[in-house]
């Protein structure tokens, strides 16, 4: 059967009260919730950091390894190079052997050189970690004395919120679905969570302009759902609310 516009705004009207009753026990909890979000996000953004300077530690030291393994190299070089000295024929042959040993010994510099700035980044890296630790330890004991705090709030009010969650999913349920969208549409886009309000000596009560007279009149004969043109709030006639009210 075809619910009537008295019955589908008492529907909401019943939503809209359970929804501002949970929105009451939020606003209990202030702004611990989105403190600690921010906290988990600061701390997951350290720990991505610290994870990273990690990883750059990590390829460094491979890289010094890279250069201590190319040094004995040269220096494997060096002792086959002057043996092969011993038993040259001519001095070309001579001449470009100590060509090569010099090669060997600017290679072996080379590797020295940059193993010793590879180590100095280390150093940097390490520095860079420490003070990493030392704000996760921070991040860490500011998370877990907030949701401390936060988990007392939500124990108090647990059952409460349960009770009229329940209340809640089931009032819902007796919203017909395009204008249970609509009513959600509207609660996520103003402040207070009202999208169901009444008109108050001839204003909207939720922006508190003025609804012109023969929109009243429309909204007291409940023939079709009304709409604030101002900021498009769901207008209930304020006896319905009254009378709503007293069924309750």
């Amino acid at each position: 059967m075809e619910l009537s516009i008295a019955d589908k705004l008492d529907a909401l009207l019943a939503l809209q009260e359970l929804d501002s009753s949970l929105d009451s026990l939020y606003k209990l909890r202030g702004d611990l919730p989105e403190e600690v979000a921010d906290l988990e996000n600061e701390l997951a953004g350290v720990e991505k950091r610290l994870s990273r300077f990690k990883e750059e530690v990590g390829t460094i030291e491979q890289e010094i390894t890279d250069y201590k393994l190319a040094k004995k190299e040269c220096e494997k070089l060096i002792i086959k190079y002057k043996e092969q000295q011993n038993n040259v024929r001519n001095s070309r042959e001579y001449d470009a052997l100590d060509k090569e040993l010099e090669l060997q010994e600017l290679d072996i510099q080379l590797a020295d050189k940059k193993s010793r700035e590879a180590e100095f980044k280390i150093k940097t890296k390490q520095s860079e970690i420490d003070d990493a630790l030392v704000t996760v330890n921070q991040v860490k004991a500011a998370l877990e004395a907030k949701n401390n705090e936060l988990n007392k709030l939500i124990g108090e009010s647990e059952d409460e919120e349960k009770k009229l969650r329940k209340k809640r999913d089931k009032a819902a349920k007796a919203v017909e679905e395009r204008l249970l969208k609509a009513y959600e549409r509207i609660r996520g886009s103003v402040r207070n969570g009202l999208a169901v309000v009444e008109v108050d000596r001839g204003a909207c009560g939720g922006c508190f302009n003025v609804v012109p007279p023969q929109r009243q009149a429309d909204i007291m004969e409940k023939l079709k759902i009304i709409v604030c043109e101002h900021c498009g709030r769901i207008l209930a006639d304020a006896d319905q609310i009254s009378v709503y009210k007293r069924r309750k």
